[in-house]
């Protein structure tokens, strides 16, 4: 026999079904495509390069927050949190992990494309290899901080996930969403924005427009469109690994749509 919980107070039948319906498919779709991002890395030689690297780093986090939202879509089908308080503090912790390291693995990726096409500079793997695990440590402190007490985790108003608690107006909660805002926010998108409005102006100069200026989006599906199946390469690397037909070309340069 089934157990029939209430509806979350403030929200109708209707809308609890939709917001779970709307995370299912988010976190199917962006997990499929991230997955072949990974998978393709793994698989084609040609992919695993110094620059592929931050992308890959993207999809793993973009895959994290996918399982994030597959918890919390099942949680809204059931109409409550079944794993407690404890669960409910790992659930916060590692959406915001994933989350945050997305934001700074995107923030590589615009410098080291900036590089790239202006610079024209080479990553090497030494340099890929430390800004990956910068990326990761940064987002794992940023996360811990709410487990540690500065910041919280809580239920967000539907009260079948959880995330960083953003009810709170005391001096602990805005110190910490202050400093957060500058050194996860702030300053990732100063990168970005700089990066691409630097790639835009060059190619602008030049005549080509062919690359537009792309501002990272932390959304899983959008990131593998943007940085995986919107890379001319890397999406000629996934078509191999899901034809077996190798796309001729002499080189892999990481060159974005």
């Amino acid at each position: 026999m089934v157990t029939a919980y209430p509806l979350p107070e403030g929200f109708t039948e209707l809308e609890v079904f939709a917001i779970g319906t709307a995370l299912l498919v988010e976190a199917l779709l962006g997990f499929c495509l991230n997955g072949l991002t990974i998978i393709s890395f793994r698989k084609i030689k040609e992919l695993r390069t110094p620059s592929n690297l931050l992308v890959l780093s993207i999809a793993l986090a973009d895959c994290g927050i996918c399982i994030n939202a597959f918890i919390a879509a099942f949680s809204s089908f059931l109409r409550y949190w079944p794993y407690g308080s404890n669960g409910c503090q790992i659930h916060g912790f590692q959406g915001f992990l994933t989350a945050l390291a997305s934001i700074s693995s995107s923030a590589a990726v615009a410098w080291d494309r900036y590089h790239h096409y202006c610079t024209r500079s080479k990553l090497q793997w030494s340099t890929a290899i430390s800004m990956m695990v910068f990326a990761w440590l940064f987002a794992a402190f940023w996360s811990m901080m709410p487990l540690l007490g500065w910041g919280e985790y809580d239920y967000e108003p539907l009260r079948t996930c959880c995330t960083l608690d953003y009810s709170k107006g005391d001096r602990n909660y805005i110190t910490f969403l202050f400093a957060l805002s500058i050194f996860n926010f702030m300053i990732p998108g100063f990168i970005m924005l700089t990066a691409y409005q630097s790639i835009h102006q060059k190619f602008k100069k030049s005549g080509h427009y062919k690359i537009p200026a792309v501002i990272a989006k932390t959304v899983p599906t959008v990131d593998a469109f943007v940085y995986a199946l919107g890379n001319e390469n890397y999406r000629g690397g996934i078509w191999q690994f899901l034809t077996g037909q190798k796309i001729e070309k002499a080189e892999v340069d990481n060159k974005t749509k």
